[in-house]
């Protein structure tokens, strides 16, 4: 990972959640995930009690630690199954988190299994790239994936359920998303008419399903604050939420998660995936930006034998299709890829334009290494967030939408692969989405090489290749 970076978008996210102090992990100062300082997550009951008590104990005798300030953090009991402990003041000094961790090292080993995590921040782009973020579109220009044929049908219409920031106030101006409704956006510009940074990122996601599944009904939560991110602790009960809201849909899109430590899955989210598994629902999951092999939850729960049939992972396609995209996360564990750079969908200023100052600068080459012409790159902007860790001078660009965007990232390959399952549902009338991705995964003969393997591609009918051409270096004089 790039920590420049890292650290931008940390204290973006650190800014939005004012009550809470967070910190960088793990703690060998490579970062790569977000956490809350001062607290643990232990499931429920007896080892909620074990942990609780070894920690306490361990504070006890070592030197630098108070034990007064172990104690649970709420309620014993609730629908997620899991328990917040807090181990100390977070204001205070050191961050007690790894000592907690290392208190339960040797239950854990001697139980061969985890009893501790941390509470994890859960988000769409904690590790920002230039392309996480969206560049103006002229309303002439279709959308892409284009709207697929078909039109809406109630009695056949598949549910989708869209986990992410809430719908802009004018979504209702794009004639794709008539079908959908949710949860608006609680405040999508700053003191100033600033559009805020990842604000219309759930009603693009809606716009892509829409126009690969148009014979969706597509409910949107918002679920995630204005800087695209949640507490893993408040994550699985908001979930419950959702289903409890609407009823469990067909299809659950969601496209945020974290890495963890342990590569191992979220505690916080064990009961809610259980519950999932139970029922026929699907959740398709974005395999995260960080062009990395390291799991990202919950999509990498795709991965586990128990959740391969209720559990998709995807990853992103590059613009012209014929590789992953830079940003990309990769591995075993990612089961698909679909186009994910350089989509175009609705944002927000269909009735009047809106403001947006980029937050992360362009790199002069791939920050990942690659060679083709990537959002790193291009278009070329300069970020507020970068300028005041680099300060070289650059005027942050601002620049105004008036409806559509481009934008990258895995987030928006999930609603392609989700919106692919939906259609395939409403063209053979099949009601259990589960058997709908085995098909449409049997059917797939299209592949994509990488990182040197193959791997399956969904690619739309309607989906077209985006040629990017790099800008021609100015001419000298001589």
């Amino acid at each position: 990972m790039a920590p420049q970076r890292f650290h931008e978008q940390f204290e973006h996210i650190q800014r939005s959640m004012p009550d809470v102090s967070l910190a960088m992990g793990p703690d060998d100062g490579a970062a790569h995930f977000l956490y809350e300082k001062g607290v643990v997550l232990a499931r429920d009951g007896e080892e909620a009690r074990v942990v609780e008590d070894a920690v306490r104990a361990h504070f006890t005798t070592t030197d630098g630690l108070d034990p007064d300030h172990v104690r649970r953090d709420g309620p014993e009991t609730n629908r997620t199954g899991v328990t917040r402990i807090r181990t100390g003041d977070p204001s205070a000094g050191e961050d007690t988190v790894p000592h907690a961790l290392g208190a339960l090292r040797e239950a854990e080993d001697r139980r061969g299994s985890r009893l501790v995590s941390r509470n994890h921040v859960v988000h769409i782009a904690v590790n920002a790239c230039p392309g996480d973020e969206p560049v103006p579109v002229a309303r002439t220009q279709p959308a892409n994936p284009a709207a697929a044929e078909g039109g809406h049908d109630a009695d056949s219409a598949v549910g989708v359920l869209v986990i992410d920031t809430g719908l802009v106030h004018d979504h209702g101006s794009y004639p794709l998303l008539a079908h959908t409704t949710g949860d608006l956006q609680a405040a999508e510009t700053d003191a100033d008419g600033v559009l805020r940074q990842y604000v219309g990122h759930g009603t693009f996601i809606a716009g892509i399903l829409a126009a690969v599944a148009p014979d969706t009904d597509i409910t949107v939560r918002g679920t995630l604050n204005d800087a695209g991110a949640i507490l893993e602790s408040e994550f699985g009960a908001r979930l419950f939420e959702a289903v409890d809201q609407g009823g469990w849909p067909d299809i659950i899109s969601l496209s945020a998660g974290t890495p963890t430590e342990s590569g191992e899955g979220l505690l916080g989210l064990d009961a809610f995936l259980r519950e999932l598994r139970e029922q026929r629902t699907l959740l398709i999951a974005a395999a995260g930006n960080n062009a990395s092999d390291t799991p990202f939850w919950p999509a990498a729960y795709a991965a586990l034998p128990e959740y391969a049939d209720s559990v998709l992972s995807v990853g992103a396609l590059r613009a012209d299709g014929d590789g992953e995209a830079c940003f990309s996360n990769h591995g075993p564990w990612v089961r698909v890829f679909a186009p994910g750079e350089r989509l175009t969908s609705a944002l927000t200023g269909f009735d009047t334009p809106v403001p947006y100052i980029y937050q992360h600068s362009t790199y002069d080459a791939c920050r990942f290494g690659f060679e083709y012409p990537c959002t790193c790159q291009y278009p070329r902007h300069t970020g507020v967030l970068s300028e005041g860790r680099e300060s070289t001078g650059a005027k942050p660009d601002q620049v105004m939408f008036d409806g559509l965007a481009q934008w990258s990232g895995t987030s928006f390959a999930t609603p392609v692969a989700a919106g692919l399952v939906a259609a395939l549902m409403a063209a053979q009338g099949e009601r259990d989405p589960r058997t709908a991705l085995a098909r449409l995964l049997a059917a797939t003969t299209d592949t994509a090489e990488v990182r040197g393997a193959h791997v399956l591609a969904l690619r739309p009918a309607t989906w077209r290749p985006v040629p990017v051409v790099a800008p021609a270096a100015p001419a000298v004089s001589a």
